[in-house]
């Protein structure tokens, strides 16, 4: 074979496809690992589960230019305190009921999901829940009966009645202000929280 004619021929281009698969799977699976090890609870960005016993809201930051979520004092979701594996286990439960649900059919979690219905990922800072002080009790009763509790905002798009337990309501809502907890980098832009009270 010609030398000068290698680079054009089907073995070349064969060896190449499989050299660049196969250093692409081994960048893949360091930046899997890499990307694990960020978006665990407990690490930098994303706070324990235990994070629902504190209060959780949104603070401006010049350096970075964005809201960023600061984390404070004792507010036990529902007045009462629990454990990290207590957390966990009420944030699994929210978790599995919005999957089960189908909730990203409407909305959008973490940038993923449909746009038909508000994003979710700081809903625990809405400004919807009018005050601090009836917000979680407001998020239990809308997500029982959305019909009869629903704050369409003139879009006239309804939620359906999801046909929830009152445990799985408040898991729902235990997931929404753990998630508002994690740093998004200012994700969703637009976002204007619930007036907050300075401490």
């Amino acid at each position: 074979m010609n030398r000068e004619n290698y680079w054009a021929s089907q073995t070349f281009w064969k060896k190449c496809a499989i050299w660049v698969t196969a250093v692409m799977f081994v960048i893949l699976i360091f930046l899997t690992f890499d990307s694990v090890s960020k978006i665990t609870a407990g690490t930098e960005r994303v706070p324990e589960y235990s994070v629902i016993n504190k209060k959780v809201f949104y603070k401006y930051s010049e350096a970075r230019d964005i809201l960023v979520p600061e984390i404070c004092c004792e507010a036990p979701l529902f007045g009462k305190k629990l454990s990290n594996d207590e957390a966990a286990d009420l944030i699994d439960l929210g978790k599995l009921t919005i999957q089960a649900k189908n909730c990203m059919n409407c909305h959008t979690l973490l940038g993923n999901g449909a746009y038909y219905a508000p994003d979710l990922t700081k809903a625990w800072l809405d400004q919807g829940w009018i005050n601090e002080s009836i917000r979680e009790n407001l998020m239990v009763d809308f997500l029982l009966d959305p019909e009869a509790n629903a704050r369409s905002f003139g879009t006239n798009r309804k939620m359906p009645n999801l046909d929830l337990t009152e445990d799985e309501a408040k898991a729902v809502v235990a997931y929404l202000k753990w998630m508002s907890a994690i740093d998004t980098n200012g994700f969703p832009a637009w976002f204007k929280p619930i007036y907050q009270k300075e401490e």
